[in-house]
């Protein structure tokens, strides 16, 4: 096997110089028409540049480098697609659009920005990755030698290809990142590093900016014991989601670690934590997106991977969505075992900054109606499979968010205070949150109403308890899992659910929202709107590609009511809840969510609330369909949608004879026993 490996690499070396000799050459001709001469020498360069850097890196030069250097090479990898520079950059659509033409700009677009992913491969020494992206771009380039221009199907077919060819080495290597903790290039960087000498952000290869640089700076002067309450807390939420769902954790060996880079003195404890659970941390980069999923940096450019965001497009039919489903069905089986030793993912995430309000480029590549069909039908594939290797009723997971001095000029004040929400007492929340349950098992419906400007106006149809001494609708959502606490929630029934829930603006999943309307019938969202753009056919088609997951309805799977109006004090008092993530928000006043329940997956694993009732509202009309056919079950989104207390006329539970209880009006706790909720308001 050692032979054949070095064969094997003898191989692969042989391939890079030659691909990296053409490289070159192109880099200097003008054998392509001229119109494409600027963009084939510029790509050319990146990838000498990619070469350069690879090589820096095995040979161990970078290890030299002071923090300039470090923050030098950082930002000339990442400059073409900083905001500054994206007008004109071949990353960049419209641009593309400009200088290529309508038949090749997507195509070579596209080209481009598959190449960028070499910086990731240069930095983690995957040199056969490196390889195929070079002579994946020689291909192209010589297709364009020709006589005439190739066409757009010759194009589109060598990149087809190269997709569904290399499907096999990019995939495999992406699930195994994501479940082998011997996979350890970002460990070795989190738990090695000299965290006083700030060039360590920068070994990752993720952009860097001020605002990363400047969280590093910030936790490295925290206390010892604030950086291990911060951790503890991370670090628990996963331990008392298993203990509070009453699975066995000492089945789990790993737990995926989400950070973000510059939380490392934190994150570095939390490891030590998990270790003494028996769980060793499996640490995987973050693929590109608005949202990522995983480690990461700075986002260079939300516009950018917003534009980017449907590249498939160019690609995705039926054969390719059965090639990839092939590999990872063979991924999965090839790593079953670490799959079922896998615990959930322990994520922390942050907050700040403006809200991005992405601009819909017509330039850039979007899903026809035949591919969106087909890109859920894979999404709810791999779903199935996943769960078939990953059992969603023995997993869980925790998040909790701390903002980065994007936040604004009073950041060290914020960033204390969202200390203090996410340690909160939850005995006290876990009381009176147990006092809003009890009242709302006596109902059959619960109506939300706004105010003002907002003209929510829905009833949500609850569960049948037959046991009500034994059984609750309601879970008592305290610090475990869903940090901060502050939420009671469940999944409704969709029939007799029907109404309008409307927020004037919100944040979601990274994305700005204004005035945003949804309309539900018997559960299902029949109507939505927003006014972010000045065109209703984009508003339609955003909401439609976010919150709707390119479904054509989607059910309400979640009905909540926020109680953290310390949270919501500390949003009105600084400013910022444009600013912050679902995570917090949804706990700070009632919320809906669109899409799967919120137990998705996990439907017939018994839960419990503290008080020992068993929480029997897990499914709805649609997730039960999965006993019969589980495609139909799925949808692969929740996203929640949250009503804030200034916007909030009434929560009120409907009783079976028609009489009503109040919770909430006019924005505040009215229900004796939650009086104590108001105090922050108060102040």
């Amino acid at each position: 096997m050692e032979t054949k490996n070095n064969e094997e690499n003898g191989v692969l070396r042989e391939r890079f110089a030659l691909a990296m000799e053409r490289i070159g050459e192109i880099a200097g001709e003008a054998t392509v028409p001229e119109a494409y001469q600027p963009y084939f020498r510029r790509t050319a360069g990146f990838i000498l540049t990619m070469e350069g850097l690879y090589g820096e890196i095995k040979n161990g030069h970078t290890e030299k480098y002071t923090l300039e250097e470090w923050q030098t090479l950082n930002r000339s990898l990442y400059q073409d697609i900083l905001p500054e520079h994206y007008e004109k950059s071949y990353a960049n659509p419209d641009y593309a659009l400009e200088q290529l033409g309508e038949t090749h700009s997507r195509l070579l677009c596209f080209l481009y920005t598959e190449l960028r992913t070499m910086i990731v491969s240069a930095f983690e020494q995957r040199l056969e990755e490196i390889v195929v992206l070079a002579e994946l771009f020689i291909e192209v380039y010589n297709a364009f030698e020709g006589e005439e221009l190739p066409s757009y199907r010759e194009i589109q077919q060598i990149l087809y290809w190269f997709k569904s060819d290399y499907s096999e080495l990019f995939l495999t290597e992406r699930l195994e990142d994501q479940l082998n903790p011997d996979h350890d290039f970002a460990k070795k960087i989190l738990m090695k590093a000299d965290l006083s000498d700030l060039s360590y952000l920068y070994k990752y290869g993720e952009y860097i900016s001020d605002n990363e640089l400047k969280m590093a700076e910030y936790i490295n002067q925290l206390s010892e014991e604030t950086v291990q309450r911060m951790a503890d807390v991370y670090s628990e939420g996963l331990r008392l989601y298993f203990v509070q769902s009453r699975k066995d954790l000492s089945k789990k060996k790993t737990v995926n670690v989400r950070f973000v880079i510059g939380f490392e003195r934190m994150i570095r404890k939390a490891v030590e934590n998990f270790r003494a659970m028996g769980l060793e941390p499996v640490i995987y980069r973050a693929a590109p997106g608005v949202r990522p999923v995983g480690y990461c940096g700075g986002i260079p450019n939300k516009q950018f991977a917003y534009d980017h965001r449907a590249d498939e497009a160019l690609f995705l039919d039926g054969n390719y969505n059965e090639r990839r489903l092939g590999v990872m069905r063979t991924a999965y089986e090839k790593n079953k075992e670490l799959a079922a030793v896998f615990a959930g993912p322990a994520c922390q995430e942050v907050f700040g900054g403006k809200p991005f309000a992405p601009v819909d480029k017509e330039s850039a590549c979007h899903l026809s109606e035949r591919q969106q069909k087909l890109a859920l039908e894979y999404q709810n594939d791999l779903a199935q499979l996943r769960n078939r290797y990953i059992n969603g009723e023995e997993t869980g997971f925790t998040v909790l968010c701390f903002p980065t001095p994007e936040v604004g000029e009073k950041f060290p004040e914020i960033f204390r205070e969202i200390i203090r929400i996410n340690t909160l007492d939850y005995k006290k929340y876990q009381t009176i949150q147990q006092t809003i349950i009890d009242t709302l098992d006596q109902g059959v419906k619960v109506h939300v109403l706004g105010r003002g400007a907002n003209h929510t106006d829905i009833t949500v149809a609850l569960h049948e308890l037959k046991d009500p001494a034994k059984e609750t609708i309601f879970e008592n959502c305290v610090a475990d899992c869903n940090i901060p606490v502050g939420e009671v929630f469940t999944s409704p029934k969709l029939a007799g659910t029907n109404g309008v829930l409307e927020v004037t603006e919100t944040f979601l999943a990274g994305l700005y929202y204004k005035d945003l309307r949804v309309v539900f019938r018997d559960g299902m969202v029949t109507e939505y709107y927003c006014s972010n753009f000045d065109s209703e056919e984009k508003n339609l088609e955003y909401l439609k590609e976010t919150i709707m997951n390119r479904h054509e309805s989607l059910p309400i799977g979640e009905f909540a009511i926020g109680t953290n109006t310390t949270a919501y004090a500390v949003s009105e008092k600084y400013g910022i809840g444009d600013q912050l993530p679902v995570l917090i928000a949804e706990k700070m006043g009632p919320h809906f969510a669109v899409g799967d329940t919120c137990y998705s997956w996990g439907e017939d694993c018994p839960l419990y609330n503290p008080d020992g009732k068993e929480i029997i509202a897990r499914d709805n009309e649609v997730s039960i369909l999965r006993k019969e056919d589980v495609s139909k079950a799925y949808f692969g989104c929740h996203t929640d949608i949250t009503v804030p207390y200034k916007e909030l006329g009434a929560v009120r539970v409907i009783k079976a004879d028609g009489s009503k209880i109040s919770i909430i009006e006019n924005g505040r706790f009215v229900l004796p026993g939650t009086e104590e909720l108001n105090e922050p308001l108060d102040e």
